[in-house]
């Protein structure tokens, strides 16, 4: 099937600098929600999906990331030897999760850079980008409802949640026309504007699936004020010249890249975990008490 997506791209090369400094050392994709990492719920999303191949574009100091994904025989052996099979079956599967490979971006060069970094590896063919901050439950993964749309319209979709328009300002804001339920046609983007200068309050959040062509916008962008390459730029010139549909995905989204909702996360989470989720509930009822 000529349209069918079969990689996902996820930068970590980020700094984490909103959750120092519990990540001067750790990356912040390894910060776990509940006793899973955070790089291990995207991966499980994108598993979920349909996807078969994943690129981590990775930076200095990221190594972790691709060890937690690879065998631990130390551990294993111990876990082995102690007859704790729980945990023994639990490690290896993480191991066999996913058939990852990873591209270096050398600078921190913007969002649309570490996507760029990526382009040998996805070659001619749609795929999506998840962006590791952004954790998505939902009943289909977020991933999925995106391919779904691409597939039935053979066109880049990037995934738009309606924030309060005093919180515009934190993301790329789109525009366009409502054209089916849940779904845009985007016309302009705009990168973090002011709540004047903002055309809707839908925002892009960090679940895209794009064609390839993508990769020759991105290169044709320049960096901007701060030194960064864009996404939304060539973004908005993919709405322009060829299109751009924007999904209202169903789920609820928490932003673990901020302190606030690393928190929600993780206590969400945890409510609904069968082993811990009535001792915390019950520990939360004394608190507002």
């Amino acid at each position: 099937m000529k349209n069918k997506v079969r990689k996902a791209v996820i930068p970590v090369a980020g700094l984490g600098t909103r959750l120092l400094p519990a990540t001067k050392v750790v990356p912040k994709e390894l910060l776990p929600i509940v006793d899973t990492p955070a790089i291990q719920v995207i991966i499980e999303e994108v598993l979920a999906s349909g996807i078969e191949e994943v690129i981590l574009v990775t930076g200095r100091g990221k190594g972790a990331i691709e060890d937690h994904f690879d065998h631990s025989y130390e551990l294993e052996d111990v876990l082995e030897r102690r007859g704790q099979t729980d945990q023994l079956d639990s490690v290896r599967r993480i191991s066999g999760l996913v058939r990852a490979v990873s591209v270096r971006q050398k600078f921190p060069l913007g969002l649309g850079h570490a996507v760029l970094c990526a382009k040998d590896a996805v070659g001619d063919e749609p795929f999506a980008v998840l962006l590791p901050d952004d954790i998505i439950s939902s009943s289909t993964p977020c991933t999925r409802q995106l391919i779904d749309v691409f597939e039935k319209y053979n066109e880049g979709v990037v995934s738009l949640l309606r924030v309060p328009e005093t919180d515009v300002d934190r993301y790329g804001i789109a525009l366009g026309e409502n054209w089916a339920p849940r779904l845009h046609r985007i016309r302009t983007l705009i990168e973090k504007p002011t709540r004047e200068q903002a055309p809707s309050n839908l925002a892009i959040i960090g679940r895209y699936v794009l064609p390839a062509k993508i990769f020759d916008f991105l290169e044709e962008t320049a960096a901007g004020a701060d030194g960064e390459i864009q996404l939304t730029d060539a973004l908005q010139r993919l709405a322009r010249d060829r299109a751009l549909i924007g999904y209202e995905f169903e789920g609820e989204r928490h932003d673990i890249g901020d302190k606030l909702g690393f928190l929600k996360c993780n206590i969400r989470t945890a409510l609904l975990n069968k082993e811990i989720g009535p001792q915390l509930r019950a520990y939360l009822r004394t608190m507002v008490e």
